[in-house]
């Protein structure tokens, strides 16, 4: 790029674990693709929790992966590895990255590179791969969503909760959802929630209770953890699935199991990052067999709260940090820029 010296881009750094502040822009060779990989020109790249737990020092990142934050990205492939025969230099694809997202070019493995949905930007394509690879995972394959009457999705305006509140509803799945206002129960609603319950004014084992006739939910999604474990095995229906991605509110707590026995649950959880290539290659062949299709249709939509230049992620993280966004936070490279100015 003439910006930069010959072989170099520019990415963004963690100089340490601290606050968004440690962000900083950096100049680094541009990656070469080993075999069966390709070599990415990011266009946009998706801003997720785990960058924040990586900046701070509370995510372990595999020893294998790139340093740079960044697990998500959209743009056209710029180098090919040995081995790569479904894909060609120009080919527009949005990936799942092993880190490195937050650069002007990342490598990603072919199983993990799947085409954009048509009509589909490439901003909004950067916000797709975390998000649908982590819920198809927990939910179609681990949790059995596509058996479930009734999901109950925790946070549902974060990046994670609006994808899975759009999912189940366009696959007819009655989706309850917890939310911290009015504004953002709003939210829920307009994407397909058909209860969105206030978690400062309401009781969502109540609510949920109430609105089930006592029956409950079939399945849950949940990031919170703490007193919500118990709340939730409490509003689960008979041979219901509780699935956690995280424990914002602490993983050890006290927990009366016997409905797990009374009720036959299944509590269950994952982190997608250390699964083999083999169950992401899965994975992506789900999404483009049976969500993909549901972009084209518009039955379900990427939702981009805020878009940042790449140089300015430390914005980005403070935003995602202070929990006002509703949707997906995204970064734009300089490229990725200009490919909307064209358009």
């Amino acid at each position: 790029m003439a910006e930069h010296p010959e072989g170099q881009m520019t990415c963004i750094a963690i100089t340490e674990p601290g606050p968004p502040t440690v962000l900083v822009p950096e100049q680094r060779a541009i990656p070469r693709p080993s075999p069966g990989e390709v070599v990415i020109r990011v266009a946009a790249a998706g801003v997720n929790y785990p960058d924040v737990l990586q900046r701070q020092g509370r995510y372990a990142v595999p020893p294998d992966a790139s340093d740079l934050p960044g697990l998500e990205v959209a743009g056209t492939v710029a180098a090919i590895g040995r081995d790569v025969r479904n894909l060609k230099i120009g080919d527009a694809v949005c990936a799942l990255t092993h880190g490195g997202g937050y650069a002007e070019y990342c490598r990603a493995p072919i199983e993990q590179c799947l085409p954009i949905p048509a009509d589909i930007t490439m901003s909004e394509a950067a916000t797709l791969p975390e998000v649908y690879f982590t819920i198809w995972f927990n939910l179609a394959i681990q949790g059995d969503l596509l058996n479930a009457r009734r999901l109950l999705v925790h946070g549902g305006s974060g990046g994670i909760g609006s994808a899975a509140i759009q999912l189940a509803s366009a696959l007819g799945i009655e989706v309850f959802t917890t939310a911290s206002s009015e504004k953002d129960c709003a939210f829920c609603r307009a994407l397909g929630a058909s209860v969105a319950i206030n978690y400062r004014e309401e009781d969502f084992v109540t609510v949920v209770m109430e609105k089930t006739d006592g029956q409950g939910v079939d399945l849950i999604l949940d990031i919170v953890g703490g007193d919500y474990i118990q709340r939730n095995i409490d509003c689960l229906a008979q041979k219901g699935r509780l699935v956690n991605l995280y424990y914002l509110q602490g993983s050890k707590v006290a927990v009366d199991m016997m409905p797990v026995l009374v009720k036959n649950l299944v509590l269950t959880g994952s982190l997608l990052r250390p699964q083999p290539l083999a169950v992401k290659a899965a994975i992506g062949a789900g999404l483009v067999d049976k969500v993909w299709p549901l972009f084209e249709s518009g039955k379900i939509k990427p939702v981009v709260n805020e878009r940042f230049p790449l140089e300015d992620a430390a914005e980005a993280h403070a935003l995602m940090e202070d929990r006002k966004h509703s949707g997906k936070i995204v970064l734009e490279t300089a490229y990725g820029r200009g490919l909307q100015n064209k358009a």
